[in-house]
């Protein structure tokens, strides 16, 4: 490593790298439960010319690389697994070209959403996908991250249009191009999108926005049972209802909503909806999914205009995981995240429910209903080792269930260290593919290893 560092300040300034106990504390966690381990050295490159320097260098002397967004990730995608070198994006935070009659934006990774749907606003345009933190762009697009939106406007892999990647040899590539669609070559944006860091460092992106709506409504129905909101939602869409979110909170969830934000909802399991439109067409739909929703037993439906109670309404159901943190002191958060087959939704929320109870767990269910994507939310306390064991197994039966119906192991968290262990069962022989592809592009193993599939390093 002392090698490195040298090689690197002939390149870098002194406030580009760091060993500070610190900043490598900082570089050793993301927000999931999983055991931090710090790098050796953190890194804060400015363009992609200095990334593809760091590049070289780490595979130069075999040294392993982990990309850093702002460590949002929930499976442990930036926590290094041994020796290595951490690449932080965040001076990488520039909104380089906004090509509003293309709907196209190019960013470098560092980029916030937030960040990025601030400066659009001048343009009338948002970025849709929104997982509710504040992640980099770098991070969404690695770990193909989605969220409340994309029943509607799809995930972070149907908005990238082009990537800048620096491959392991510290070579810079385009995957993509500025064109709508295209039929050349080998897709590689969807190479890229969602590996995890594991193929190389996003250093730009060129992205799909859209047009800020004219109309927004957001509403809330209650119901008596899961099974009840799950049947409403198949309704909604097979209605051909241009919903643009729907999330159901369960009764559990409502109650620490209640709590932390002195809401006053109705403690049964709720859909959070949302429209996108012109107001007459809006008032049309509204009143379609009214009429929806009560042969499902609807138990009280609400909607607001009013932007102030718009964003109440989201931030509450945004601000979930910190109302559990809030309701139960000294206890770790731990996320849980499948995804099924719309038609499974409802057995897979009432089964993820009994195990729950059977397991006397402290939890509380959520899910992006629109796409089958739903989420346990676990309050455990880190110094009792059997609530750890009962976290696994609740973990582990709601992935054998979600695979066993047709679903996925991780909708949007990823595979990090986490669901490593699922991959052979979901992908099957599959998975030999990735390991070649892994091999063939990364055959040091250098990046971000430990992560998505199996990395076999070679010494150097």
């Amino acid at each position: 490593m002392t090698h490195l560092i040298q090689e690197l300040k002939q390149v870098l300034e002194e406030h580009q790298f760091s060993t500070n106990d610190t900043v490598l504390e900082h570089h050793s966690r993301d927000e999931s439960y999983h055991k931090p381990a710090k790098p050796e050295l953190v890194v804060f490159p400015e363009t992609t010319e200095e990334v593809q320097v760091v590049v070289k260098a780490a595979e130069s002397f075999g040294v392993p690389i982990i990309p850093f967004g702002l460590g949002t990730s929930l499976e442990g995608h930036v926590i290094p697994c041994g020796r290595g070198i951490t690449i932080d994006f965040s001076q990488m935070n520039n909104v380089l070209e906004v090509r509003e009659k293309d709907f196209l934006v190019k960013v470098q990774p560092g980029v916030t959403r937030s960040q990025l749907n601030k400066e659009l606003k001048k343009y009338g345009l948002f970025f849709t996908v929104d997982p509710g933190a504040d992640a980099t762009l770098g991070g969404m697009a690695a770990t193909n991250a989605s969220g409340t939106t994309s029943v509607k406007y799809g995930v972070m892999k149907d908005q990238v249009h082009d990537l800048e990647v620096v491959t392991p040899d510290g070579s810079r590539i385009h995957t993509g191009s500025m064109a709508r669609k295209s039929s050349s070559g080998i897709h590689l944006n969807s190479l890229y999108v969602g590996s995890e860091g594991t193929l190389g460092c996003i250093t730009e992106l060129t992205l799909r926005v859209y047009g800020i709506p004219e109309h927004i409504m957001v509403g809330r129905a209650a119901f008596p049972t899961v099974n009840d909101a799950v049947e409403a939602v198949v309704s909604i869409l097979q209605a051909g209802v241009p919903i643009a979110r729907v999330e159901l909170v369960d009764d559990r969830s409502i109650q620490q909503v209640n709590r932390y934000n002195n809401t006053t909802y109705e403690e049964k399991p709720t859909l959070f909806l949302e429209f996108h439109g012109n107001e007459a067409g809006l008032l049309q739909d509204v009143d379609f999914v009214k009429a929806i929703v009560q042969e499902h037993d609807c138990q009280g439906i609400h909607f607001e205009e009013d932007n102030a109670a718009r964003v109440k309404l989201w931030e509450a159901r945004h601000q979930l995981a910190y109302a559990y943190i809030h309701s139960f002191p000294g206890r770790k958060l731990m996320v849980t995240d499948v995804c099924v087959p719309i038609s499974e939704l409802a057995g897979a929320v009432n089964h993820a429910r009994r195990v729950i109870e059977d397991l006397g767990l402290q939890a509380g269910i959520l899910g992006h209903v629109g796409d089958g994507n739903y989420h346990a939310l676990l309050m455990l306390d880190p110094d009792l080792p059997s609530e750890a064991a009962k976290a696994e197994q609740l973990n582990e039966a709601i992935v054998e269930y979600a695979l066993a119906c047709g679903g996925t192991s991780t909708g949007e968290h990823g595979v990090g260290r986490g669901k490593m262990k699922y991959q052979e069962q979901e992908h099957g022989s599959a998975l030999a593919v990735m390991e070649k592809i892994k091999q063939a592009l990364d055959p040091k193993g250098i990046m971000n290893p430990g992560k998505l599939v199996p990395t076999r390093r070679t010494n150097v």
